[in-house]
């Protein structure tokens, strides 16, 4: 009786070891060197000192990330992922393909992890990074460098990576409509501010000019954008709403020009 019991426990524990990769890591091991069919572990590390885990291109996983500005204060950003899912359930298992969290990065400091695609975020923040990480907190990875995007709240959404593809594939020629461009020298505003005429439709791209670090303000649209001393800097956006709305910078507290929205 003894004997068969040991032979039962055996073949037990043989199958519970082997095989397919599980969401646990075995006792004794890191995080980092958990095992399963899931990659390449390379020796170089992110900001943070997670190191990354390579993968092949085709089957990568991706994310885009875009920030919508919230009506108390801040962005609530929303990711859209490509074969992956996040699996808080768990997060400090084996690393297994198309799984894990992502962690976000404010400014290039390391702020928040994230458990789904929504995310608040104070203002303030001039540059937002979502990078996907593993269950083991190992940084998912394509030719040496992370699977990320980034972002600047109020500009246009990150684009979705391809992982079939190395080059980007051509986009159809959108109607730049309306460019106004503004020189910002100390107090001195060129051209004088005044007033741009538009329709409700219309598409409107200001170029901004400043000669010391400031942030520019579209009010009644909530549009933000981090000027840099002698940088020109563009914001573009379709005026879909009726009125006057200014537009001006914060820390100089100028007004630029006014948009009369019909």
């Amino acid at each position: 009786m003894a004997v068969v019991l040991a032979v039962v426990l055996t073949a037990l524990l043989a199958g519970g070891c082997g095989g397919r990769a599980t969401t646990h890591h075995k006792p004794g091991t890191t995080h980092q060197e958990a095992t399963g069919s899931s990659g390449t572990l390379l020796a170089a590390k992110d900001e943070s000192g997670h190191r990354l885990r390579e993968v092949p291109a085709a089957g990568a996983p991706a994310v885009r990330v875009e920030a919508r500005p919230d009506s108390e204060g801040g962005w609530n950003i929303h990711l859209t992922v490509e074969r992956f899912r996040f699996t808080p359930e768990s997060v400090g298992g084996a690393a297994i393909p198309g799984r894990g969290h992502a962690r976000l990065l404010v400014d290039g400091r390391e702020t928040a992890r994230l458990y789904g695609p929504w995310h608040h975020v104070p203002a303030g923040a001039r540059t937002l990074t979502v990078r996907l990480h593993a269950d083991d907190h190992t940084v998912w990875a394509v030719a040496g460098k992370p699977v990320e995007a980034t972002l600047r709240p109020g500009a246009a959404a990150a684009p979705m990576p391809t992982a079939a593809s190395s080059a980007p594939s051509p986009s159809p020629t959108a109607d730049p409509g309306r460019t106004v461009a503004i020189t910002v020298t100390g107090t001195s505003v060129r051209p004088r501010p005044s007033r741009v005429e538009l329709k409700k439709g219309d598409r409107l791209t200001l170029r901004v000019t400043a000669d010391r670090a400031d942030t520019l303000h579209v009010h009644g649209y909530d549009r933000e954008l981090a000027l840099q001393p002698g940088r020109p800097g563009t914001i573009s956006l379709t005026v879909d709403r009726t009125g006057l709305f200014d537009v001006e910078t914060h820390e100089s507290g100028l007004v630029l020009t006014q948009l009369v929205v019909r």
